[in-house]
């Protein structure tokens, strides 16, 4: 009976309606906005399954290793795949000049048994460099970058687009977004700690003519809404240039009916506190990438590979006919 089971489970017929899965879970998982992640890794699941019979119930298998060894590494591509997408993760962040990794991220996307370390990672952002060529033609990032290990020991090193920090798996790639953050200090009145904080203004040169945003203290019922003015030309499309907190600036922040213009040092009062400004740096965007499988995957796909070539080596390498 056993056998009967695992001869349907090795059938073409079976591969065919497996195939048909795995198309319909790509189609699914490239135009769903959900988590689409099983309906990828179901599949590929009973794919591995379809292999693992085909190679118990077919003799041709025990007979040549380097086929046997073949269709074993492709057990592991595929059940590598498959855990893979269980265990993902995919996110973004931004941290201010000098500010420090949380684990609070903008945006994640990740599997279902993703069981990361990401509030193990500490790194901070030391500033970057972009330089742009005539036409506002971005060139490479120089971000550097101070962190701790998995053993506790600080470093420092610089990261980019295609150079990652890789921290307790996570690797982190700065992006194409990058901006302005005023830095504000708030007083509140009712006798609490001072909080140090960043504002991130929209991404610069993307919105390079609405620099503001609204916000709101911690702890605080006020809104605040803050705009960054200068008149400098940070990023010349007639010459090479780079990327730069401007030298001159005023910020306007309006509060309720009152309404500002600060310099670094100056505050304005709220109705529940004093909000200090203290000046004005950059902001980084990073894009976050975990998936352990990556090396395994590489492993399996050299030794598929390998197992194939020894395979057609063998079997068209010449022989004597006597």
């Amino acid at each position: 009976m056993i056998w009967q089971w695992i001869s349907k489970l090795a059938s073409l017929k079976f591969t065919l309606v497996v195939l048909v899965l795995v198309g319909t879970g790509v189609i699914i998982s490239y135009r769903s906005e959900g988590t689409t992640t099983w309906a990828l890794a179901l599949p590929l699941f009973l794919f591995s399954l379809n292999l693992f019979a085909a190679i118990l119930t077919n003799p041709v298998f025990r007979r040549q290793m380097p086929l046997l060894m073949f269709h074993l590494a492709l057990i592991a591509i595929v059940l590598l795949v498959a855990v893979g997408r269980l265990s993902y993760l995919k996110g973004r962040i931004e941290l201010a000049e000098g500010e420090e990794f949380s684990a609070r991220l903008a945006e994640v996307e990740k599997g279902p048994w993703h069981w990361g370390q990401l509030d193990q990672v500490s790194f901070s952002n030391e500033g970057f460099t972009i330089e742009y060529a005539p036409g506002v033609q971005r060139g490479k990032t120089v971000n550097s970058v101070r962190w701790r290990d998995e053993q506790g020991t600080e470093k420092r090193g610089v990261i980019g687009d295609m150079v990652a920090l890789s921290v307790h798996g996570y690797n982190f790639y700065t992006s194409h977004n990058k901006g302005f953050a005023p830095i504000f200090t708030w007083h509140p009145d009712a006798g609490g700690p001072s909080v140090a904080g960043a504002v991130h203004l929209p991404a610069y040169p993307r919105h390079e003519y609405s620099q503001a945003q609204t916000w709101t203290p911690p702890g605080s019922k006020s809104n605040v809404w803050v705009m960054l003015q200068f008149d400098e030309v940070i990023l010349d499309p007639e010459k090479a240039s780079e990327f730069r907190v401007p030298t001159e600036h005023k910020l306007v922040v309006r509060a309720g009916e009152e309404r500002r213009e600060l310099g670094p040092g100056e505050s304005i009062r709220l109705p529940d506190g004093v909000l200090e400004y203290n000046g004005l740096r950059s902001w980084m965007g990073y894009t976050i990438f975990y998936d352990f499988t990556l090396p395994w995957l590489l492993a399996s796909g050299v030794l598929a590979v390998g197992c194939m070539a020894w395979y057609f080596w063998r079997k068209f390498s010449v022989r004597p006919w006597n």
